[in-house]
């Protein structure tokens, strides 16, 4: 099973945000957009795993979310990795957020014991909307100026953590929750 941690923007939000980015993606038609039920905010990539991992996984996470109260998450602002002259992903960023950083650094720690190394990049929260196939540098400096215009503010309430497999096919890939961990319970 390919596996990932995810938080998982309610419909509304999801919703919100697809519509807030329509600009670009009129812009940029070639990019390889991400369909509206599929956004989310990755927080770990897990890669392939057997099936009989999600019991360890799933224990750890639970464990660890269960000590963090719910929390909102301010999305705003489109950006690219690594830049716009160089895109391969377009995104939109949430603000930093103490909270956040907090139960990712505890995610990453409660995974290392069961062999998954903790990332040593800084963690930079955000929504992929778009993944660049072909890079084109003229097409790349107007989907810039259009994402510079997108003024598109929403807070996200973020009341679980997911546990997310992803299956590759033809038209685009599947996600399917294997578990969810609930905030709040503190």
């Amino acid at each position: 099973m390919r596996l990932f941690l995810a938080i998982t923007p309610p419909p509304d939000s999801r919703r919100r945000i697809f519509a807030a980015v329509e600009p670009l993606r009129a812009a940029a038609p070639n990019v390889a957009w991400v369909p509206e039920p599929l956004l989310h905010l990755t927080l770990k990539f897990l890669g392939e795993q057997p099936a009989d991992a999600v019991t360890a996984i799933r224990a750890a996470i639970e464990d660890v979310v269960s000590r963090y109260r719910a929390l909102a998450l301010l999305v705003s602002g489109v950006g690219a990795f690594p830049d716009f002259r160089h895109a391969r992903v377009i995104w939109m960023g949430a603000q930093p957020e103490l909270a956040l950083e907090l139960l990712h650094r505890d995610i990453e720690g409660a995974l290392e014991p069961l062999g998954f190394p903790v990332d040593a990049r800084p963690f930079q929260a955000h929504l992929t909307l778009g993944r660049v196939r072909r890079p084109d540098r003229t097409a790349l400096q107007y989907l810039s100026a259009r994402a510079d215009q997108i003024r598109f503010r929403h807070e996200v309430q973020v009341r679980s953590v997911d546990l997310m497999s992803s299956h590759r096919s033809r038209p685009g890939p599947r996600y399917r929750c294997v578990a969810s961990a609930i905030l709040g319970r503190v």
